[in-house]
């Protein structure tokens, strides 16, 4: 299994449960509030999970990774970018930071690997 496979199914599997964590845990529903982003919560679950699925279909059809790792990309720099805006530290930052990282290194290998650029 490539390097590439790998990290896909990792990623993938994470924010399957990621968002169902978002979704369905009072934890969850708390820190959403600190960011000021209740209202936006369950919605934001379900693009995590939505791309999380997306990642593994990616791994038998190009385009739905490519899709999914870009749009993982951006929801991640949302993320840290909101993370640094309420004050958070480094080490709260580096999940987020780690997946955004993650997502653009599946996105620009799999563009390569397909002949994309």
């Amino acid at each position: 299994m490539s390097l590439l496979r790998v990290l896909t199914t990792i990623s993938g599997v994470a924010f399957l449960a990621y968002g169902a964590q978002i979704m369905f845990t009072l934890s969850m529903e708390m820190e959403f509030t600190r960011y000021g982003l209740k209202s936006l919560r369950m919605p934001i679950a379900t693009l995590e999970i939505l791309a999380g699925l997306g990642l593994l279909v990616g791994l038998v059809w190009i385009p739905a990774l490519w899709i999914s790792s870009g749009g993982l990309f951006l929801l991640m720099l949302a993320a840290v970018g909101l993370r640094i805006r309420i004050g958070d530290g480094f080490l709260r930052c580096l999940p987020a930071t780690a997946f955004m990282l993650l997502n653009l290194y599946i996105l620009i290998a799999s563009c390569r690997k397909a002949g994309g650029f």
